[in-house]
């Protein structure tokens, strides 16, 4: 039942990262996306695999949300849309019904007696290394992006 859940998830949040208009909304449920695949991972006793699934997404989250903000066009206008709420949930209810087949066609987890001989350190530092170090400089490299962007907001308003 819980593969089925996080299926459900992953396909809502998954559509409405396609769906949804505004590049904050879009990111945040990319965001739900690779942390339900994160779950999916460590479900199926791929722990590790999670773990470099959240490592990896948190730097391409800050990537997409800072070159969301700069590059797109700030309208002053409101939405045109009557009831923009009214069409989410239609979203959502396509995205629901999208997900059918994978309540009713699930596979079960299949238990494992296999135990990995890497430990979680020496997998992160000795196997993965290089990734891990770029990951950390890309995400300080972001911080650092979304710092300039939101010191040039406060500027602008000032």
């Amino acid at each position: 039942m819980i593969l089925e859940l996080v299926a459900v998830g992953l396909v809502v949040s998954a559509f409405l990262a396609v769906y949804l208009d505004g590049a904050v909304y879009s990111v945040a449920s990319l965001a739900s996306t690779i942390i339900l695949v994160a779950i999916l991972y460590s479900l199926n006793n791929a722990t590790l695999v999670g773990v470099f699934q959240l490592a990896i997404g948190v730097g391409t989250l800050a990537v997409l949300f800072l070159s969301g903000e700069m590059l797109s066009e700030k309208s002053s206008e409101k939405s045109s849309e009557k009831n923009p709420l009214k069409n989410t949930f239609l979203a959502i209810a396509a995205a629901l019904l999208l997900s059918i087949p994978s309540i009713f066609l699930s596979v079960g987890i299949i238990p494992t007696h296999v135990s990995s001989s890497v430990s979680f350190p020496e997998a992160l530092w000795n196997l993965r290394a290089i990734d891990v170090v770029l990951q950390g400089l890309v995400i300080m490299t972001v911080a650092l992006g979304i710092a300039i962007v939101l010191y040039d907001k406060k500027e602008e308003k000032d």
